[in-house]
């Protein structure tokens, strides 16, 4: 059965092009277009679709607050448009948060000029999340619709290194609960609380569903986590500075974008910067390399986890996170062979089950929780 997608924009343009890649999918239904946030909501309980392809910037109601709405009232697979911009992440990064499952650049030239390869990316994004766990996608949507909500205030910028003595931090914003609009997915038995050990990093991969899995367990740490920690989150270059910088915000361990020298430090999370490659060498240094075309991914956590291997051999804690496709897998065998541990995602509360599942069939994971217990058993495991 065809994946029925609903198209909102209000430019007709665009509605247009779009709907036109789309349809030209066999296994992809247009059932209908939407002008603004409001005929988005009436259209997606009218229509029913499998996804909505979602711009933020319209009249009467903008995407984020359309989103919420969805969320509340139809939960949805929703694809966010987004320009490659700082501000451009930074709305993205909120309709994450809203409840939408991932996001496209929004690039007017590259479906002109380049259509083939953009038909190819947008139907296999919309085939993708089409299987996506909507109870999980809408994660930090909260329990009640409000009013618009304000532009956020700039996060303050990249804050360089670290001495030994950090300043306070600010207790995270809460995280609303998930909105429970289906029975919760079976995840079978969870595995026990991890013993503790000594280890000198932990590794994040993750990639669709990411950036909101990522603040969940990363706010549950105190501001004395004993251990560095490595993020690779799969994004493009314009947005993982400003994701640091929401995360360093709303965390009391400090984050930052990756630069190349930046020394691994107890309490400080660096992000693998988008379209570069992240490597640690033996003496707890970043390095920052070139994206290399060959490779799918940039950053990729195969390379961050493989090059863990080398350096921290069996003094790694590697966590797999929600995501499309296999990457990790490959570093996470070589952690495992050099005696490091590795946790994945349980399915029920991925977004994607795909990296926490190759990790968990390629039998490479010495634990499996849901998102919720992965923070307080970081704690556990390293303090």
């Amino acid at each position: 059965m065809a994946v029925k997608v609903l198209v909102v924009d209000d430019s007709g343009f665009f509605r247009r092009r779009v709907s036109e890649i789309l349809s030209a999918d066999p296994n992809i239904q247009v059932v209908g277009t939407a002008t603004n946030g409001k005929e988005a909501i009436d259209q997606a309980l009218a229509l029913k679709p499998d996804v909505i392809t979602m711009d933020y910037e319209m009249p009467m109601m903008d995407g984020i607050t359309a989103v919420r709405h969805i969320m509340q009232r139809c939960p949805t697979p929703v694809l966010m448009f987004s320009s490659l911009t700082h501000e451009g992440a930074r709305v993205t990064l909120d309709a994450l948060d809203a409840g939408a499952v991932d996001f496209l650049p929004k690039n007017f030239e590259d479906i002109s000029r380049n259509p083939e390869k953009v038909k190819q990316l947008l139907c296999e994004k919309i085939l993708s999340i089409s299987r996506s766990n909507r109870r999980a996608s809408a994660y930090s949507a909260p329990a009640h619709v409000a009013a618009p909500a304000p532009t956020p205030t700039p996060a303050p910028s990249s804050i360089g290194s670290y001495g030994n003595s950090a300043p306070a931090r600010p207790a995270p914003t809460p995280i609303p609960a998930p909105t429970r609009t289906h029975a919760p997915a079976s995840s079978g038995p969870s595995s026990p609380a991890p013993k503790r050990k000594n280890y000198k990093l932990v590794a994040i991969g993750t990639s669709t569903g990411g950036p909101v899995a990522l603040q969940r367990v990363l706010t549950q740490l105190p501001a004395s986590f004993p251990a560095p920690i490595v993020l690779v989150q799969h994004m493009p270059a314009a947005f993982t500075k400003a994701f640091a910088e929401r995360l360093d915000k709303l965390c009391r361990i400090h984050v930052k974008e990756a630069e190349d020298g930046d020394i691994l430090r107890p309490g400080l999370a660096l992000l693998a910067p988008g379209g570069k490659q992240m490597m640690i060498d033996g003496r707890g240094a970043v390095k920052i390399l070139p994206g290399d075309e060959r490779l799918n991914y940039k950053p990729c956590v195969d390379i961050t986890f493989g090059s863990a291997a080398k350096s921290y051999g069996d003094k790694v804690l590697a966590v797999v996170l929600t995501g499309m496709g296999a990457d990790g897998r490959e570093g996470a065998r070589l952690l495992k062979q050099g005696g490091s541990s590795i946790w994945a995602q349980d399915e029920a509360s991925c977004v994607i089950y795909g990296m926490p599942m190759a990790i968990v069939k390629a039998e490479l994971a010495d634990a499996v929780y849901s998102l919720d217990d992965i923070g307080k058993h970081l704690v556990e495991a390293c303090i």
